[in-house]
């Protein structure tokens, strides 16, 4: 396998975590992208362009991974049915790259709905089989109490095309391969698992104390961490409603007790869910507390990590959960609902906690009862590291790429006959 060309539609892997639509799959995209690279395979990957200022060509990932920002409708931020309309020249913006350059890819690896519709045009124009991967799922998005605005028809429709125009389907867990079997009536034979992974160089356990001293942090408070982006999926208010139950039952607890929340911006005022955010956080009398520190790069995030007692994520759906693995990674226990990829992620009791998502009062338990056991949450963070070093790029690339290349051999096979 020589070049294989990776589609993100809506969002692009150079773009800061923790920002408006920037999350755990521009780190998948970017991290695969170099892995791959690594090894010899060159990887253009395809994303819409949104700010007049992004170069067309940006290397900036290093040697073998170009990033190509398409012009598809106007060059500015859209929603993702913002962008459907536009698909068919972000289309025509691929093959026009290829054409210039004389390019063609053994392979085509598409992230999320939108990139799968471009993945089958393209298989159509250059007759290159495609590999989907969702992240998250239309279906199981309709199910979460907290959607007040339902998942358009539209997409549903969409990844149900996809999956049988798709040659190879990715999912995350065992938990993704049965709802794409159950909901979508998914080719089983097109399914593999193969969950996403960290980069174990870059996170890798350093002591509490290290962490915080170059953060410029006290060594004498407990540090709850919250890392991602702010939207209700990610129930950070759970957390805070936590917290204000730890305040009337337990407030000595909490006087020595940080809440970081990284991801967003605090200073946009057009930011909905952050002013919500904030605005609990004065009704109930916690900005001592409570600190939102905005979107941090990788580098940034791998010391926050160290630095947290405890990272929190209550989310009400992750398909897998990145920032739990990286945390884990670092050696700090995660709490984490018990939903989707966390729950296969997470190993209650030794890794970290689970709890039921959108439950303050059991969150308040456990955020407590990890507080007050240090040994057992020392055991709990080095369990979590040793786990997460199953996970690494490496491992995870080598999996992808034995089924890529079985894709291929069938389809040789197929001409063969």
């Amino acid at each position: 396998m020589q070049r294989i060309a990776i589609l993100s539609v809506h969002t692009s892997p150079v773009a800061l975590p923790g920002g408006k639509k920037v999350g755990g799959m521009n780190t998948y995209v970017r991290e695969i992208a170099q892995e791959f690279a690594s090894r010899g395979i060159t990887v253009d990957i395809f994303t819409r362009r949104t700010d007049k200022q992004t170069p067309y060509l940006d290397t900036s990932l290093g040697e073998g991974v170009n990033v190509v920002s398409v012009t598809a409708g106007s060059v500015s931020p859209l929603g993702t049915n913002e962008i459907y309309p536009h698909l068919q020249q972000f289309t025509a913006g691929v093959i026009a790259y290829t054409i210039r350059r004389s390019l063609s890819y053994d392979l085509v690896f598409s992230h999320y709905w939108l990139s799968g519709w471009v993945a089958q045009k393209l298989k159509e124009a250059w007759g290159t089989p495609f590999a989907q991967m969702f992240h998250t799922l239309g279906h199981m998005k309709n199910r979460i109490p907290s959607v007040t605005q339902p998942v358009s028809d539209l997409r549903v429709r969409t990844e149900t095309q996809t999956i049988e125009w798709a040659d190879m389907i990715v999912a995350n867990t065992p938990a993704e391969q049965a709802q794409l079997l159950w909901l979508y009536r998914a080719d089983r034979r097109k399914l593999i698992v193969c969950p996403p992974g960290v980069n174990i160089h870059r996170f890798q356990p350093i002591t509490e104390q290290a962490a915080r001293e170059k953060l410029g942090l006290p060594q004498n408070e407990n540090l709850l961490l919250f890392a991602g982006r702010i939207e209700p999926l990610k129930a950070v208010d759970s957390i805070i409603r936590a917290l204000n139950i730890i305040k009337m039952r337990q407030p000595e607890l909490l006087e020595r007790t940080q809440f970081a929340v990284i991801g967003g911006d605090p200073q946009d005022k057009t930011d909905a869910d952050m002013l919500s955010l904030r605005t609990l956080t004065a009704s109930l009398g916690l900005e001592d507390v409570v600190s939102f520190l905005g979107a941090k790069n990788q580098e940034e995030l791998a010391t926050w990590y160290a630095a947290a007692t405890t990272v929190v994520m209550p989310s009400e759906y992750e398909s897998f959960g990145m920032v739990a693995l990286e945390a884990m990674a670092m050696g700090t226990p995660v709490i984490a609902s018990e939903v989707g990829g966390l729950a296969y992620l997470v190993r209650d009791n030794e890794t970290g906690c689970l709890v039921p998502s959108r439950s303050p009062e059991a969150l308040a338990d456990r955020i407590t009862h990890m507080l007050t056991h240090p040994a057992q949450r020392q055991a709990m963070g080095e369990k979590a590291a040793a786990l997460a070093e199953r996970y690494a790029w490496e491992i995870i690339a080598q999996r992808l790429l034995h089924g890529f290349e079985d894709v291929l051999s069938r389809r040789r096979g197929a001409y063969a006959l």
